[in-house]
């Protein structure tokens, strides 16, 4: 039994998401235990304490997802090493009020823009966290991901066999998700297939990138004009079949058209001009999913149209202009 603390917990499996494929064990166990000290994960780790997939596994062992990492019973941290700080309110507020669909499988979420998924990179608490301390008795996980800056349609698992579920059916490209954004310039390209392979961890002056490269993992998206505002910019349906890491903003580039206030991709000048027009933010929302459970004709569709803050922006642009060309 191990000498962690005092009071005895209870034994914990987490079924990796999307957003864990990929990445190292010991940072995943970071995230997850928050407010247990870094020595004291790393010593679960060295003692075999936490289980991937039923064996042992070492701090730098990369998660796939559909991995089972099995946490043991957790003891509250000796005196001096730190509790587990609360969600705030306001938070747990913003996430009730996001929700817009539940049933026995899912839950569904309007996200906002500006509030991450799930904690990390500085960040202590997310979406999913705030979720967990709202329903502390439901096994909850996110089946996808949005960036931060993206708003839009997200789904969180309510059981295991649902999450597993949604998992083969994202793999398997069963799964219609389309956003809209905004891009730079008069996209002249008509309807187009992008299906340039991305490549992420890529380093640029420190910083994490994703790039367009033949050595990267297969990412499709179809890009559809929807109006044209002079020659500006140009607003798009974009469907992707795959989910990789930036992929839209990625690809949008890769075509000459990125996205409107992409700080990381995108145009300087361009994302300039749009400032002018009040944008503040990445101009890109994730507008629909729809799929269908396995062996059932019962077919989940969820729309959630735009938030006003980029409304604003497109009705300030200059005189829209046709839609396809």
């Amino acid at each position: 039994m191990s000498d962690d603390g005092a009071s005895v917990g209870r034994v914990r499996k987490i079924l990796v998401g999307p957003a864990g494929d990929g990445q190292r064990l010991d940072n995943f166990l970071l995230r997850e235990l928050k407010g247990v000290p870094r020595s004291r994960v790393y010593r679960l780790l060295r003692r075999g304490e936490v289980r991937v997939n039923g064996g042992r596994a070492k701090p730098e062992y990369r998660l796939a997802a559909d991995d089972l990492v099995r946490l043991p019973p957790l003891r509250e941290a000796p005196a001096g090493e730190g509790t587990p700080a609360r969600v705030p309110d306001s938070l747990q507020s913003v996430v009730r009020d996001a929700l817009i669909h539940e049933d026995e499988r899912i839950l569904a979420f309007n996200k906002p823009a500006g509030l991450a998924v799930h904690g990390g990179s500085g960040l202590s608490f997310g979406l999913i966290e705030a979720l967990r301390a709202l329903r502390p008795d439901e096994p909850l996980e996110l089946a996808h991901r949005l960036d931060r800056d993206t708003s839009g349609c997200l789904i969180v698992a309510r059981t295991r066999p649902a999450l597993r579920e949604l998992h083969a059916l994202l793999r398997e490209g069963q799964v219609e998700k389309h956003y809209t954004a905004l891009v730079a310039g008069r996209w002249q390209l008509g309807r187009k297939k992008i299906d340039a392979p991305v490549l992420t961890n890529v380093r640029q002056g420190g910083e994490r990138m994703v790039r367009v490269h033949a050595e990267g993992k297969l990412a499709i998206s179809i890009f559809d004009p929807r109006e044209h505002y002079r020659d500006l910019a140009s607003l798009m349906d974009v469907e992707i079949h795959t989910g990789r890491t930036h992929q839209i903003r990625v690809h949008a580039a890769f075509a000459g058209h990125p996205v409107a206030g992409d700080e990381k991709y995108g145009l300087r000048e361009f994302n300039s001009r749009m400032r002018e027009f009040g944008l503040r933010r990445m101009f890109l929302h994730a507008t629909a999913i729809a799929f269908r459970w396995p062996g059932s004709k019962q077919r989940v569709a969820l729309t959630v149209g735009l938030p006003e803050d980029l409304a604003k922006i497109l009705a300030g642009l200059p005189c829209r202009a046709g839609g396809q060309d």
